[in-house]
């Protein structure tokens, strides 16, 4: 690694990186490895190897990178896998207690290793709904997981393959020397386990909440619906009755409309008895000035 002499040591943040950096090239994991970019030392590439069996991610070698915030170890990492694994989208952001999409969990005595401990350990949990994370079956996953060692980064220069097998050797290395340089074993802090399951567990709660307000609620829109029947009021005795019903429909309305037009033109002509009086007075008039005119 030839940052060291790119930035000031000084600084609380280059301080911690250099020594973590510094850490995981001593104590070397076959399991597991990172080291910041020569150019930047705040963006990091890891290899990492899947759980062993009966986990579908055995042999499976991971590559993928990690983005650390000016402010760290205050803030959290950001992790995304570049590798196929059926577990994590390739190239985004993963959602989990240990990165930047949950500050509130972090805590500045962790660190890369640890996070990169806890990502192994929790391949093998369900997404269930995590951002970044996706639902693949065991077939699948082993298929990858095969394919997982021939997968080169154009930023290292190595496929999986080769740089794990070199940090294998590595740690055997250390493993030899044994006394000061013999390599520790990381655990994932059960705190951060506990967030984890309370990650997952607030996600179901959710979910679940989400679908029981809408059963309330088309249920609630199904009770309306059926209680709206028609209504009749009842009124004083002595009153004409009244029905409150719904408008009828324009059609009904029109038919009513025309009704009453319909019942004059069907209705049977009256006599007119007024013209026979009137023909009837005329005729008599005639005749009564017929007599006068002879006598």
């Amino acid at each position: 690694m030839s940052t060291r002499g790119q930035f000031n040591t000084k600084n609380p943040t280059i301080k911690r990186i250099l020594k973590e950096a510094s850490e995981l090239a001593s104590y070397a994991s076959p399991d597991y490895y990172a080291e910041p970019l020569e150019d930047n030392l705040f963006e990091w590439h890891f290899t990492l190897r899947g759980p062993p069996a009966p986990s579908p991610y055995e042999g499976g070698i991971y590559h993928g990178r990690i983005v650390l915030p000016s402010t760290y170890p205050l803030r959290p990492p950001s992790f995304r896998f570049l590798t196929p694994t059926g577990r994590f989208e390739v190239n985004r952001e993963i959602c989990l207690s240990i990165s930047g999409h949950h500050e509130e969990t972090w805590q500045p005595a962790w660190g890369i290793r640890t996070a990169l401990t806890a990502i192994r350990s929790f391949m093998d949990t369900d997404a269930k709904g995590q951002l970044g994370g996706i639902e693949c079956n065991a077939s699948a996953r082993k298929k990858m997981a095969a394919e997982s060692g021939g997968f080169k980064c154009e930023v290292c220069g190595k496929s999986n393959a080769e740089i794990i097998a070199e940090k294998e050797e590595a740690a055997s290395l250390v493993e030899a020397r044994g006394g000061r340089g013999k390599r520790k074993e990381e655990v994932v802090p059960e705190e951060l386990r506990l967030a984890y399951r309370d990650e997952l567990g607030k996600e179901r709660q959710d979910k679940n909440m989400g679908l029981e307000n809408k059963a309330v609620s088309s249920k609630a829109e199904g009770k309306s619906s059926s209680s709206n029947p028609v209504t009749t009021s009842l009124p004083p005795a002595g009153d004409t009755p009244s029905v409150t019903s719904r408008p009828p429909p324009p059609q009904a309305a029109r038919v009513a409309q025309a009704a009453p037009r319909q019942a004059v033109l069907n209705a049977p002509e009256r006599p007119m008895e007024w013209v026979d009086v009137a023909i009837y007075g005329i005729v008599a008039a005639l005749l009564f000035m017929a007599i006068r005119k002879f006598l």
